[in-house]
């Protein structure tokens, strides 16, 4: 590296670094583009030559790989140009086109005007079918990430377990964990209204958001942060319910605030039994100025708190608290003082499975 680009500015350096990244991009599509066309142009002459050996509709494979690897800009003129090849192969046979040699022809042609339309769909985007949908498993991959739970000290175990509604990888569930300080972490549970790949966009946005806010704010001022964030959005579904939890790790006091969620729920080892702990809020993304109440307490040797969205305990036709006492029940079937895996436990043995769902479970021992 000269001495001019170490000492140019931070801001300069990635304009250079995006314009040569555009550069190779640029670069490999071209290649890829006259690989394709280079194809289906052996493909046409070997049509026209040896029209009893090489069908019509073989110039479908380089269509195929042209909508798969070609941009949205280059792709339309890629389906032209194997058009037109089709076209010259047709004219230079000699003799009366079959009715089979007619339906390929109508083949190619109708698959051709779907991949037209499907590369005006993706313009909106700007980049090919493959690297649009490595960009969405990558965003995804991001949300997984986020809601990963930070290692914790000895003694204090968490984990937590995610299903979307249909079995899809996006959800509008989703988990933040932040440990801002070494004696303290702040885990959120969050539902954004709508399930399933409907709700996955808006989940996309707001972990990034509130895991900003998470790391960064006192814990009773989180909520009604991530609420002005929500009102600022201006959404027509704009609204998400939330559960924060604010552990000390040193003392085991917490902290739990709710906006229009399922209430936590608490194991004392003493007892062996699970109490609800009741807050409350509204939704985000509602209300001005929203207050939420705290509910607090202290996790001591064997405690466990459970935190939950309402995929868990909602079904139709049946009522929120029963689908808590469920929850409860289970919980004591299912986990029995061994609280490895129990997230995915739960998860898997409760709830709708038309409804995303996600669980969180934090242990002292």
């Amino acid at each position: 590296m000269n001495l001019a680009a170490a000492f140019a500015p931070a801001a300069l350096r990635r304009r250079v670094a995006a314009v040569r990244l555009r550069q190779r991009r640029s670069g490999r599509e071209s290649r890829v583009l006259l690989s394709l066309l280079l194809a289906a142009l052996v493909l046409t002459v070997l049509i026209t030559v040896l029209p009893d050996s090489v069908p019509l509709n073989s110039l479908l494979v380089p269509l195929l790989l042209g909508s798969l690897l070609l941009g949205p800009r280059t792709l339309p003129w890629f389906v032209v140009s194997v058009m037109t090849m089709l076209v010259i192969s047709v004219l230079a046979r000699r003799g009366p086109v079959s009715g089979l040699t007619a339906g390929a022809i109508g083949i190619v042609f109708l698959l051709g005007f779907i991949i037209l339309l499907t590369s005006f769909r993706r313009s909106r985007l700007g980049v090919a079918g493959v690297l649009g949908e490595s960009m969405f498993v990558d965003l995804r991959d991001r949300i997984l990430n986020q809601g990963g739970i930070p290692e914790l000290p000895d003694g204090w175990h968490a984990e937590s377990a995610l299903a979307s509604a249909g079995g899809t990888l996006f959800a509008g569930d989703f988990v933040v964990a932040s440990r801002p300080r070494p004696d303290r972490i702040e885990i959120v549970v969050v539902d954004v209204s709508g399930k399933g790949e409907q709700a996955g966009t808006r989940a996309l946005l707001l972990s990034g958001a509130f895991g900003g806010l998470l790391g960064a704010l006192p814990p009773d001022q989180f909520l009604p942060a991530a609420n002005e964030y929500l009102l600022r959005q201006d959404w027509p579904e704009g609204f998400a319910s939330a559960i924060h939890l604010s552990l000390r790790l040193d003392t085991g006091d917490f902290e739990i605030r709710t906006a229009g969620h399922p209430p936590a729920v608490l194991r004392a080892a003493g007892s062996g039994r699970w109490t609800v702990l009741a807050s409350e809020g509204p939704l985000l993304g509602l209300l001005e100025g929203a207050e939420y109440l705290c509910a607090g307490g202290r996790l001591r040797a064997g405690d466990a708190v459970l935190l939950y969205t309402d995929g868990m305990v909602e079904e139709p036709r049946r009522d929120i608290d029963l689908g808590i006492d469920r929850l409860l029940g289970e919980s004591e079937q299912l986990l029995r003082g061994d609280f490895r895996g129990a997230a995915q436990k739960l998860v898997t043995a409760l709830g709708s499975k038309d409804d995303d769902r996600a669980v969180v479970v934090v242990t002292r021992s």
